[in-house]
C-alpha cells in the first residue's frame, strides 16, 4: 500500500510542477496588433508600455487613459478610434505591473509609484506644459487622484489637468467591496504565492466574469486577451503586491478624497450602476454628496463595472457631452 502511494506521488509531483509553470498564452491577432503599434520608455529602468495616436486636425486636446486592475490599456480599444476623431492626441500606458509592460519581482508597487510612471510619460512626450485631459477607470481612478493632487499643490507635478473622468473606482474604502481572491491575495503572505500559481484561465474568467453585467459579458475570444494581458511577462505572479493598493486607498483617503472633494478641475463620473465592487446606490450617492462640483452620467442598469467595455457608445456619449460643456 505504501509503495502505491509513493507511485502515485512520484508521478503528481512533475505533474504539479508543469502544471504551475504552464508558458504564457500566445497573443491573438488583436491583440498584438495592439502591442505592434505601441512603443515603450523607460521609467526607473523599466521599460513602460503605451500607444500614442495622433487624432483630430485642427484641435490641441490631448487625452489621457488610465486602465484599471487587473488588465490593461487595451480597456480603451473599444473606445480608442472615436476618441482619435475628437483629440489631437489619445494616448494610454500599462502601467508597471500590468499588460506589456515590465512586471518586476520582487517589488513594492505603489500608486504614488505609477503616478510617477504617467508623469514620467508624460515629460517623455514633450507634453509637460499642454493641458490635459485624464479618464481613467478602477485602478486608474485612484492613480489619477494622485495626480490630481500633485497638479493641485503644485508639488513638482509635470502634469497640468485640463479635466478629469472617473468612471467605477474604489475612491471610497467605505463603498469598496473587493473580490473573495482580491482579499487573500493582498492580505495573505502564506496563501497568496500559492494562489497566484494555482489561478488558471477558468478562476479568472469566472472572477472577471462576475464584474461584468449578464447582458455584457466579454466574448471567449476577450476573456482570453484579457488573461493574455495579464499571464504576460509572468504578470500573475506580482498581483498580491500591486493589490496592496487597496490597503493604500484606506491609508490615504484624507489625501486622495479631500484633493477630489477640493479641486476646480472639471470633473464627471461615468457608473455602471450594476457594479458589485462599488455597489448601487451606496457609491454614487457618497460620490454625489462628497463630490458636489462632478457632473455624473450613470448608465444603464444592466451595465456594470467596466463600462468602456460593456457600453463602449454610452460611455463616448456621456464623455463628449462632458468635454463640450466647459
Amino acid at each position: 500500500m505504501r509503495e502505491w502511494w509513493v507511485h502515485v506521488g512520484l508521478i503528481c509531483i512533475p505533474l504539479v510542477a508543469v502544471y504551475l509553470h504552464i508558458p504564457p498564452p500566445q497573443l491573438s491577432p488583436a491583440l498584438q496588433k495592439w502591442h505592434s503599434t505601441g512603443k515603450v520608455f523607460h521609467f526607473r529602468g523599466w521599460k513602460i508600455f503605451y500607444r500614442d495616436s495622433l487624432g483630430a486636425l485642427g484641435s490641441s486636446d490631448v487625452v489621457i487613459l488610465l486602465h484599471g486592475f487587473p488588465t490593461s490599456s487595451y480597456d480603451w480599444s473599444k473606445i480608442w478610434d472615436p476618441l482619435t476623431q475628437r483629440f489631437h492626441r489619445v494616448i494610454a500606458l500599462d502601467f508597471l505591473g500590468f499588460g506589456f509592460s515590465d512586471k518586476p519581482r520582487p517589488h513594492k508597487y505603489s500608486i504614488f509609484e505609477q503616478a510617477s510612471v504617467v508623469e514620467g510619460l508624460v515629460a517623455h512626450l514633450g507634453l509637460s506644459n499642454q493641458r490635459v485631459n485624464l479618464v481613467s477607470h478602477d485602478y486608474g481612478d485612484t492613480v489619477a487622484l494622485e495626480l490630481l493632487y500633485r497638479s493641485d499643490q503644485n508639488r513638482t507635478s509635470h502634469l497640468t489637468l485640463n479635466s478629469l473622468c472617473l468612471s467605477n473606482g474604489g475612491l471610497f474604502p467605505e463603498t469598496n467591496h473587493p473580490r473573495l481572491l482580491q482579499t487573500l491575495l493582498k492580505d495573505s503572505s502564506f496563501l497568496a504565492p500559492i494562489l497566484m500559481r494555482l489561478t488558471n484561465y477558468m478562476i479568472f474568467q469566472k472572477g472577471i466574469g462576475e464584474v461584468f453585467g449578464p447582458y455584457t459579458q466579454p466574448s471567449d475570444a476577450e476573456f482570453w486577451d484579457m488573461w493574455t494581458g495579464l499571464r504576460y511577462n509572468d504578470g500573475n505572479l506580482v498581483l498580491d503586491s500591486i493589490l496592496q493598493y487597496i490597503n493604500q486607498r484606506l491609508k490615504h483617503r484624507e489625501r486622495w478624497v479631500g484633493t477630489l472633494t477640493s479641486t476646480y478641475v472639471p470633473l464627471h463620473m461615468i457608473y455602471g450602476p450594476l457594479d458589485p465592487v462599488n455597489p448601487h446606490p451606496q457609491f454614487i450617492r457618497l460620490y454625489q454628496k462628497l463630490v458636489q462640483r462632478s457632473t455624473v452620467t450613470i448608465l444603464d442598469e444592466h451595465i456594470s463595472h467596466y463600462p468602456q467595455l460593456e457600453d463602449p457608445t454610452g460611455f463616448l456619449n456621456a464623455y463628449f457631452n462632458f468635454i463640450h460643456s466647459f
